[in-house]
């Protein structure tokens, strides 16, 4: 992580609150009569849990232990994650699936925020789809409108986003769609098929006031 990065998370940080175990169930006794709402924190949990689990699969060693920061994921893994659990896709078999997914709650509930983000996530997608399509209409209302000019603004909004996607991906994942799963406890690892007939592995989990 660059400076410039850490710098930047420490003025996020400034305003948003650091993840408090009791939080979700907080919201939910202030405003649990929203439709919907149990429903979206718990998918944001889930998401978390399925990212933290694809990392300890990777072998991503415990910070504590280890001075490394940077790992790369060369696994292969995928998930995706419900309100009842993720699946999770890739070469893996049930036992260390159950290994990875009990210690990946635990490491992520004790400190290591850092695992609810990962780079192969599909919001670093949808985020770079965002902005692609951004600055491309920017342009377009900017430049003149023949072919030569309008194909050079797309392309430099394609650079434009593929450089500030990574960061921005991450941000997305760490403050919108994962939370820490201070609220989860796994039920099952079961080998199944998905709704297409894919194999894979459902993580089953359950909501628990704390």
């Amino acid at each position: 992580m660059t400076a410039n990065a850490s710098e930047f998370d420490e003025f996020l940080n400034f305003f948003l609150p650091t993840p408090q175990v009791a939080q979700d169930t907080e919201l939910l006794r202030k405003i649990g009569f929203l439709p919907g709402l149990k429903e979206m924190l718990t998918v944001r949990q889930v998401h978390a849990l399925e990212h933290a689990t694809v990392w300890i699969l990777s072998g991503l060693p415990d910070r504590r232990s280890s001075p490394q920061t940077d790992w790369e994921d060369n696994s292969g893994l995928g998930g995706l994650s419900t309100e009842q659990g993720f699946y999770l896709y890739g070469q893996a078999n049930t036992v260390d699936v159950r290994r990875a997914v009990n210690q990946a709650l635990s490491r992520i509930t004790h400190g290591e925020w850092n695992l609810a983000v990962h780079p192969r996530c599909g919001t670093n997608l949808s985020v770079g789809m965002l902005l692609t399509a951004a600055i491309a209409f920017g342009f377009h209302l900017v430049l003149p409108r023949t072919p030569i000019e309008q194909l050079l603004g797309f392309g430099v909004a394609a650079t434009t986003a593929a450089q500030l996607t990574p960061e921005l991906g991450r941000i997305a994942q760490q403050y919108i769609t994962t939370a820490v799963p201070f609220n989860l406890r796994v039920r099952e690892v079961s080998s199944v098929q998905d709704s297409w007939g894919r194999p894979a592995h459902f993580v089953r989990v359950e909501w628990i006031d704390v």
